[in-house]
């Protein structure tokens, strides 16, 4: 999508879009004007049309956004209307809060194994997923034909895990690990810096006025 001109910002809205028409499908909500949807957000009218626009439109003059026909083309264009098969790297506290989130299967994503090279961790299920050893890594990524997983390792070993994943197949690397990865250009990655995430978020407080419209979006 970003080599079609579509910024980052607006691939990080559509998950937010997603979430909202969801909702309002759930209220029985069956079409929204941008100004309703708007309103509902806190992004403006024409910043959800100008992000809509990209992938087509999709709303008509006068009736505004069929809510399960948006819903639906904007799960498309994120991948979530087929199933990924993914895999968690470490099953700490961390990787066991993440294969107890039941959302991931409702949006495609199926957990099909956990690993760790704790002898007291391996051969354990955590809500019906196995908890494989670290060996059996590349034969389970074959198997199940996995192309995510997410990592939740400690940093000094996530460059060199995240390399093995790469060479057994995986495509995209969730990373939970408090390290920048440099691997291929093919290869997407997701960092999510939960501390750098919690600095931000105390920036924002004490930047209050500041920031007050940024927060919203």
């Amino acid at each position: 999508m970003e080599n079609k001109g579509i910024s980052k910002a607006v691939i990080k809205r559509l998950p937010r879009y997603y979430r909202y028409l969801g909702e309002l499908m759930n209220e029985g909500v069956e079409r929204i004007s941008s100004h309703d949807l708007s309103e509902r957000m806190h992004v403006t009218a024409s910043q959800i049309r100008q992000d809509l626009n990209h992938f087509g439109g999709f709303g008509q003059q006068g009736y505004g956004y069929n809510v399960a026909y948006l819903y639906e083309e904007i799960a498309k264009i994120l991948g979530i209307d087929q199933k990924h098969n993914i895999i968690i790297i470490g099953a700490g506290n961390l990787g066991q809060a993440i294969a107890n989130y039941t959302n991931f299967e409702k949006r495609g994503f199926i957990i099909k194994g956990m690993f760790d090279v704790n002898p007291r961790l391996v051969g354990m299920t955590i809500r019906g997923i196995p908890v494989y050893a670290l060996e059996e890594l590349e034969e389970i990524i074959r198997r199940e034909e996995v192309q995510i997983a997410a990592l939740t390792i400690p940093k000094m070993r996530a460059e060199e895990v995240a390399e093995k994943l790469v060479a057994y197949g995986i495509r995209a690397i969730w990373n939970f690990a408090h390290t920048d990865l440099h691997l291929p250009d093919d290869v997407v990655v997701e960092n999510v810096h939960l501390s750098e995430s919690l600095m931000r978020l105390s920036y924002k407080l004490v930047h209050m006025d500041s920031v007050s419209g940024e927060m919203l979006l």
